[in-house]
Parts: C-alpha cells; sequence; structure tokens
C-alpha cells in the first residue's frame, strides 16, 4: 500500500551540514555523512540532500561526497545540486543514488527532463521549484538559492515538466523556509490541483501536527521539513530526530484513511 512518505531535507554548504531561514543566513549544524548515518538508525522513509553551493559557484556536482552519502545510506536517497547533464546524472546514479533532483538547469533548459528521462527512466527524475510570494498576489519561480528571480510561474511550469517526463515535483516555499510556523498550504493546494506525479513539500514544518494537516489534506504525499529533524526545543539545540515508527504510524492513520 502506499503511504505518505515524510521525509529530511539535509543542506550541505561548505561540506558542512547547514540550516537556512527564507534561504539565508546558513547555520551550521553538523556534519551531512554523521546525520545520514543517524537517520539511518531512525528508519526515515527517504532522504533528500541538496548541496546548495555547486549551482551558486557553477561547480561541478561533488562527487566524493555524493559516493560516501550513497555508500552509508540504507534508505531511498535523492540528491540535487550542480546537475547541467545527462552524464552528470548517469555518474551520479552509478553511486548509488536513486532520484536526481533538478532545479536551475531546467529553468534554462527544461527539455533536459526529457533527456535524463530518456536516459534513466522518468521516476529518478525530480524537478525542484523554490517559489516565493510575489507582491501583488500569485506566485514566481526562484534560482540560486533565492537570489534570482526567473519571472516563471511555477503553476504552468510543473505542468510542462509533467508532460516532459519528470517524475516527481519538489515545491519548496522560501517564504516558509526555516521559519517553522507551518506549510504554505495555499501552494499545496494548488500545485495538487495542477498535476497528478508524486509531489513534495517543503518549507514550514515545526512540528509532527504540521505534517499531519498536510497528510489528511492531500493523502499519498511527500511531507519534508528541515528545521523540524534538526533542531529541538525553544532554543534550537542541534539534535537529529525523526518520529519513531509508532509515532509516525500514528500520525499517518490519524491524518489519512487508506
Amino acid at each position: 500500500m502506499l503511504r505518505p512518505r515524510i521525509i529530511p531535507s539535509l543542506l550541505v554548504h561548505d561540506n558542512g551540514l547547514v540550516k537556512t531561514v527564507n534561504f539565508k543566513n546558513a547555520k551550521y549544524v553538523g556534519d551531512p555523512i554523521n546525520a545520514v548515518k543517524i537517520f539511518n538508525e531512525k528508519e526515515v522513509d527517504e532522504l533528500a540532500v541538496f548541496d546548495i553551493d555547486a549551482t551558486v559557484l557553477n561547480k561541478e556536482p561533488d562527487y566524493a561526497l555524493i559516493e560516501k552519502l550513497a555508500n552509508q545510506s540504507r534508505m531511498p536517497l535523492c540528491y540535487g545540486g550542480g546537475v547541467k547533464t545527462v552524464e552528470q546524472a548517469q555518474r551520479i546514479f552509478g553511486l548509488g543514488i536513486e532520484k536526481i533532483a533538478l532545479s536551475s538547469a531546467v529553468i534554462n533548459k527544461p527539455e533536459l527532463i526529457m533527456e535524463i528521462a530518456d536516459r534513466v527512466g522518468s521516476q529518478s527524475v525530480i524537478v525542484v521549484l523554490d517559489v516565493k510570494k510575489k507582491l501583488l498576489g500569485g506566485y514566481e519561480v526562484y534560482t540560486h538559492n533565492g537570489k534570482k528571480s526567473s519571472g516563471i510561474n511555477p503553476f504552468k511550469f510543473i505542468e510542462e515538466a509533467e508532460k516532459l517526463g519528470a517524475g516527481e515535483i519538489i515545491i519548496n516555499s522560501i517564504d516558509q523556509d526555516g521559519v517553522m510556523k507551518g506549510y504554505d498550504m495555499n501552494l499545496i493546494d494548488k500545485v495538487r490541483e495542477k498535476i497528478s506525479l508524486p509531489m513534495t513539500v517543503l518549507g514550514g514544518a515545526g512540528s509532527l501536527d504540521d505534517i499531519g494537516k498536510v497528510i489528511n489534506k492531500h493523502g499519498i504525499i511527500g511531507v519534508g521539513a528541515g528545521s523540524l529533524f534538526v533542531f529541538k526545543g525553544v532554543y534550537k539545540a542541534v539534535l537529529i530526530n525523526y518520529p519513531n515508527r509508532s509515532e509516525k504510524d500514528e500520525l499517518i492513520h490519524k491524518n489519512h484513511i487508506g
């Protein structure tokens, strides 16, 4: 039976694990490999790792780090950061990654979705859209860690991405990132209306109840979180955490029938 997925989202900057607020002020929170080991023990559904330096600095993906992550991970692993070509994607899959997240590269060249999907299969090609509210209403896609406005309407782009062969969409709210006050439910609703693809949402989780609200409304969906799974308590002490199996089952069954 298909179930909702609860997914820790890890950001890598200068080879360290960091957490941001509104895509700014990256705070060091530990070693990414160590975090993967801990999440292994906690039996997470899936793990997403994003290198937030690669695109901004126009660097190749860090294959050495990717190989270490893949070797350590005992859960499905999604990697994003700096992937611009089919050859890079194939090399990363060869290292043991299950899913590749594409963002800036496909905003500039949407057909890359189809090129990679044709080579490795749609199920492994994930399109990530970092989305921000516009001053006069609506939403817009941003790239380069939220620094560059693309002028692109996310709802039109996800329809194109689906036609080109994307296997999943990740929608990340820049406005909610690291704020821990809940997801942008309006944004999630609008995306869900447009596509039938699997989707994962990011940005805003401050509690398991926030995750539960998304599952309650949308059922089988990926619900990602960063701060929630690396911080603990009012003072945000760094502590890798994740709901245990009974907590997760209770959360899913309480909020999702089927």
